[in-house]
């Protein structure tokens, strides 16, 4: 299993890749049609302090959701590390 931040369009989703190639978003930063940044750290539940909005940096938007570790709500036991280099998909390279 693999996880690690994959560039989109507008920002970057926190991926967790599953050994059978299956991706699951757990979080993610965006650039917003005002110009603004958010962030997003996903959850089984619902807990607004886990997004924000207004950051002043993708990077600070990178650590906020990391600050949280998603993965571990979705793949508890196992021992993810977050790959340091972003993954640029062939469409964006």
């Amino acid at each position: 299993m693999r996880l690690y931040w994959r560039q989109r369009r507008r920002g970057f989703d926190l991926i967790v890749e599953d050994d059978d190639g299956d991706l699951f978003n757990v979080g993610g930063v965006r650039h917003t049609r005002r110009g603004g940044i958010e962030a997003m750290a996903k959850t089984m539940g619902y807990d607004p302090g886990r997004s924000t909005k207004n950051l002043p940096s993708m990077e600070h938007g990178m650590q906020f959701v990391e600050h949280f570790e998603p993965w571990r709500d979705f793949f508890p036991g196992y021992p993810l590390e977050l790959e340091p280099d972003v993954v640029v998909p062939d469409d964006l390279a």
